[in-house]
């Protein structure tokens, strides 16, 4: 077995091992509304969803993994530093859906009504993160910088524009818009 079938073997099993521990822990599958839709309306099932907001980061997550990796174990095979990232990221999808977690989430943010994520939306971010993992070999260091400032920017002149525009024209919002 080449070393890329094997990476990829060990991938899924992450990614089994992942969706099997989220299922004990009694996150949905899907949607509990029963949808499945790729982005979802904005509020509590938007998380529920293949994918969200939170989307994007994740594929930072695996472009910072990438740079992170390759400073600090270089010489170890590319699809090894790939499971690490893969294997992180997953712990962190697990973490992310704890009652402590989720409930710190709504007390902390805007989030009412938040229950955490479905199976899919957890393994989508898990996918989003190879994703960007995978850019970050390909692209160039200044490509790869300029996706990673384009994914943190655009979601937050998004939300800037949004908020602004649900509240009155204030001249702060004038200059966003």
């Amino acid at each position: 077995m080449s070393r890329s079938s094997r990476t990829l073997v060990a991938a899924l099993a992450v990614i089994a091992i992942a969706a099997a521990t989220l299922l004990a822990m009694d996150r949905p599958p899907i949607c509990t509304c029963g949808e499945i839709a790729l982005w979802g309306p904005l509020g509590p099932k938007q998380s529920q969803m293949l994918a969200d907001w939170y989307s994007p980061s994740h594929v930072v997550h695996g472009l910072i993994f990438y740079g992170i990796l390759w400073l600090v174990a270089r010489r170890q095979p590319v699809e090894r530093r790939f499971l690490v990232a893969l294997a992180v990221e997953a712990a962190w999808e697990l973490i992310e859906n704890t009652p402590m977690v989720i409930d710190r989430y709504r007390t902390a943010t805007a989030a009412l009504g938040y229950s955490g994520d479905s199976m899919i939306n957890s393994l989508s971010d898990s996918a989003m993160m190879a994703l960007g993992f995978l850019a970050a070999r390909k692209l160039p260091l200044w490509a790869s910088i300029a996706f990673l400032l384009a994914l943190e920017l655009v979601p937050l002149f998004v939300e800037l524009h949004d908020h602004c525009h649900c509240r009155s024209r204030s001249p702060a919002c004038a200059r966003i818009t």
